[in-house]
């Protein structure tokens, strides 16, 4: 490996050492602030180093990994997301009597694993990077031993991980027997041949769908969603629901950038009907829910499923459509999962919605950050998930996608419903019996009112945001 390659690889690398470095900290000397600290400080520097690595972009490592603009700014917004989380965890586990520091050490290695997923382009790199996240991920989820519905999560999750995994080898098993090859250009180049198109193929490409639909979350393969979500930790389920499925997205429409999915009709069948399914799952049985970890496990469902239209879209529009929602949705969920986390006491979450009865009067700046999640996610004009979703209906009118688009508008006005009976509660009268207002954290409240500013930033200036994400998803086409 050169120099120049090794240089493209330093985000990587600096979130590697970082992790080597905590875990060398915590054999010696045992602090959960200097632990946090390094974490989030690995991590901001990772992204820092990111414009100052795109001059000498793209560049292939091996067959394994391709380092362009496309992987950079995934990187980025996986690295940042990931210190928001650490950033909040610091704020929960101070609230926890267990041994704390071992949480950042995982965090680290999954985000490694997220950010080896988006410069993947080798069937090798794909399985490493996704069992890297997977693994981490169901250890995070059943972190506090004290917590008995955490580690059901979390053993639900090893359960979830052990099937997508079988599922995304065995694909793969059948797409080399019929290829000859694991490198995504060489599939796509084969794939195109006229005639190549065999069931073994087909059967390759569609369990592969299956187990990242697993990771995904889409229907029908969302049944753990909501019990993995309400049990384990806030931030853990913040991260689940942001980098982890961000990072299978981002891969998969690598993948299907160069696997023209319009080649395969039966392709573009399923995940029509999975994007459908997952839209009026996710809204309508949010509808039914009573616990605030549920309901934004079934937004997320919701959620997937308009991504799915950009996947179905194609195209440099669609790209840029699924970068910006992506990173809309990424702000949105970690600010709601957020204030969740800075609420949550050291006896439960705060995942009532009886909890945030009046909380807008109890405590305006939680309230008012909540408030403008719930906005957000429901689309309302001013916030950055407004524009995610027209970005995203743009595409789809662009593709001539008309179903799609048409059920995005309705599922979108179905959502409003939930959001806003959030919303009520937060502005009603406050319950006799409430969660106590928490003790100020520095950390959490940095990153509640960044994430706030942000997104009401996107949501009436997207403009630059929006230049910046269309170079770089120039690189993908």
């Amino acid at each position: 490996m050169n120099k120049t390659a090794l240089i493209t690889l330093l985000p990587l690398i600096v979130v590697a050492c970082t992790a080597v470095a905590v875990m060398l900290v915590i054999a010696f000397y045992r602090n959960h602030k200097t632990t946090a600290g390094m974490t989030i400080t690995g991590l901001l520097a990772a992204a820092a180093l990111v414009p100052a690595i795109m001059p000498v972009t793209p560049r292939s490592i091996t067959t394994l990994l391709v380092v362009d603009a496309y992987a950079l700014s995934y990187m980025v917004l996986f690295f940042l997301a990931s210190s928001a989380v650490a950033a909040l965890s610091y704020t929960y586990l101070e609230n926890h009597n267990e041994h704390r520091e071992e949480f950042y050490l995982i965090l680290l290695l999954a985000t490694l694993g997220a950010g080896l997923l988006a410069a993947s382009t080798h069937f090798a790199s794909f399985f490493l990077g996704i069992e890297m996240l997977s693994v981490s991920l169901y250890v995070l989820a059943a972190y506090l031993r004290s917590n008995n519905q955490g580690i059901e999560a979390g053993v639900k999750y090893l359960v979830l991980a052990a099937v997508s995994s079988a599922f995304i080898l065995f694909g793969m098993a059948l797409v080399y027997a019929e290829i000859g090859s694991m490198e995504f250009a060489r599939i796509a180049s084969r794939a195109a041949v006229p005639g190549v198109h065999s069931l073994t193929l087909l059967s390759g490409f569609c369990l592969i769908v299956a187990g990242a639909g697993f990771k995904l979350a889409v229907v029908p393969f969302h049944l753990w969603t909501p019990d993995v979500y309400e049990g384990a930790p806030a931030p853990v389920s913040a991260f689940i629901a942001t980098v982890s499925k961000g990072a299978v997205f981002a891969l998969l429409f690598r993948y299907f950038s160069r696997v023209d999915i319009h080649a395969f009709q039966s392709l573009v069948l399923i995940f029509t009907i999975i994007a459908i399914a997952s839209m009026f799952a996710g809204n309508l049985l949010a509808l039914l829910q009573k616990n605030i970890k549920r309901i934004l496990a079934y937004s997320s469902i919701s959620h997937l499923g308009y991504l799915l239209v950009t996947l179905l879209a194609g195209g440099a529009t669609a790209a840029a459509a699924a970068a910006f929602y992506l990173t809309a949705y990424f702000i949105t969920t970690l600010g709601a999962f957020g204030v969740v986390s800075v609420l949550s006491d050291k006896n439960r979450d705060a995942d009532r919605i009886e909890d945030y009865q009046g909380l807008a009067w109890r405590n305006p700046l939680l309230g008012g950050v909540f408030t403008i999640m719930m906005l957000s996610l429901a689309g309302i004009p001013l916030t950055a998930g407004f524009i995610g979703k027209f970005y995203i209906v743009a595409a789809g009118v662009g593709s001539t996608l008309w179903l799609l688009v048409i059920i995005l508008v309705i599922n979108s006005v179905i959502g409003l419903f939930y959001y806003l009976r959030i919303v009520a509660a937060l502005y009603g009268q406050p319950a006799e019996k409430t969660v106590s207002a928490p003790a100020r954290s520095l950390p959490g409240t940095i990153v509640l009112a960044m994430l706030s500013f942000l997104l009401v930033w996107f949501g009436i200036y997207p403009g630059t945001l929006i230049e910046i994400i269309q170079k770089t998803m120039q690189t993908l086409l």
